[in-house]
């Protein structure tokens, strides 16, 4: 006899295979000079939104994939596209698992619009897509596996997962990518989060959010915020580089959170771009005539007068210490599949790198989320400093909580529905 959550899997699995079908023809994208350029530098073109027609204005042959986040889809769900999608998934799933509680009714129904949208953009651009999944899942190995294989199940030639960069999300996208998922592991800020997730977790794909961390520069009057992100997104392209040359990962880069068309150029050689609409329309407006891979190249970063390095432990983005290599290197000598998210916090922090993967406390979250998604620099001041906190830990967690600020709101949208 299936348990209530075999039932409603099942009951939502063939909901989308029954229900869904393709509204709009496949786009015929026609090749372009500019975008030819620069795949000649060896650079993936992917787009990052959700929204069908902004994307199908930008479409060339040169793209292959798209992008979604929980904030993409949320700016979908929020025009009002599938409100009769959500009430159809909700009596679906009470009619089969009466006893369903509404945590868990919501959940599925947000499973169904990802899902859903997912394969619109599939069917419309030929093209792989990257969903993820919701951010109650963060910080459950299980559960993460548990919606990452389902996910796959839904179009397994053509969705990437996208896992988030916590102690939890490093487990559970090791486990999926073993199981021969495509998985982009999401918000990573660091050379040294993304070393350590290319030899752990070995997922197809690792990002950069490079935009927030100029951001951070700006916002908190650091600096003119020129080339930190760019600094991080290069360093970390140089180690997954000799991984792959040694042949200890296939891990790929994608630059991401990309802000202005000025940053194509400049990063050019990037193993994958995911342009938001706004940049790709920016650069293509103004290509630059020639370009070359940029990739061994380390751009400068200039702060404001007063202003040191380490006075918000910013080298935590771009190096990679031979020490913490070597944590690392000891890590992978363990029996990995016994390892926990607190087993893998314990390790960071007895290595000497409390910083990495801290264990944020109830207190601190509330500050994380009043921040936003750019951090206030004097909510964090002496833990930065003195490295009890990386940057690039501070930079991930809030970049989680912005996620969960428009989950929640799609969540809402839900529940008007229920």
């Amino acid at each position: 006899m299936a348990t209530l959550s075999e039932t409603i899997a099942q009951t939502v699995d063939d909901l989308i295979r029954r229900e869904f079908a393709p509204d709009l023809p496949r786009l015929e994208a026609a090749p372009d000079a500019a975008w030819e350029r620069l795949r000649a530098t060896g650079t993936q073109l992917w787009l990052d939104t959700g929204d069908i027609d902004e994307a199908s204005k930008l479409w060339t042959a040169e793209f292959s994939a798209l992008t979604t986040n929980n904030t993409l889809l949320n700016k979908e769900v929020q025009k009002g596209i599938y409100d009769g999608l959500i009430a159809k998934a909700a009596a679906a799933i009470r009619a089969a698992a009466p006893g369903v509680d509404e945590q868990t009714l919501i959940l599925e129904v947000a499973f169904v619009l990802n899902a859903w949208h997912g394969l619109r953009l599939v069917d419309r651009f030929g093209a792989r897509v990257s969903v993820e999944m919701h951010t109650d899942l963060a910080h459950d190995v299980e559960k993460s596996v548990y919606y990452g294989k389902r996910y796959h199940a839904v179009c397994p030639g053509s969705f990437t997962i996208k896992v988030p960069l916590t102690p939890a999300g490093y487990l559970a996208a090791r486990r999926l990518a073993a199981a021969g998922l495509v998985i982009n592991f999401t918000l990573g800020f660091s050379a040294r989060q993304n070393y350590l997730a290319a030899l752990l977790t070995q997922p197809a794909y690792v990002n950069v959010f490079m935009g927030r961390l100029n951001a951070f520069v700006i916002d908190n009057t650091l600096g003119d915020g020129e080339n930190v992100g760019e600094k991080a997104t290069l360093a970390t392209q140089r180690e997954l580089v000799v991984l792959r040359q040694s042949k200890r990962s296939n891990t790929a880069l994608i630059g991401a959170s990309m802000r202005d068309g000025r940053q194509v150029p400049s990063l050019a050689g990037l193993d994958v771009f995911t342009m938001p609409p706004k940049v790709a329309a920016q650069y293509h407006e103004a290509p630059a005539p020639e370009l070359a891979p940029q990739v061994e190249n380390d751009p400068e970063v200039r702060f404001a007068a007063g202003v040191a390095l380490g006075d918000f432990n910013g080298d935590t983005l771009w190096d990679v210490p031979k020490r913490f290599k070597h944590c690392v290197d000891d890590l992978l000598k363990k029996d990995l599949d016994a390892l926990t998210p607190e087993s893998l916090q314990a390790h960071f922090e007895l290595g000497g790198f409390p910083g990495f993967l801290p264990a944020w406390t109830a207190q601190e979250t509330e500050v994380v989320a009043a921040d936003g998604k750019i951090p206030v620099f004097a909510h964090w001041t002496d833990r930065l400093r003195t490295g009890a906190l990386g940057l690039d830990a501070l930079m991930n967690v809030s970049g989680l909580y912005s996620f969960i600020q428009d989950q929640n709101a799609l969540d809402a949208r839900i529940k008007s529905f229920l």
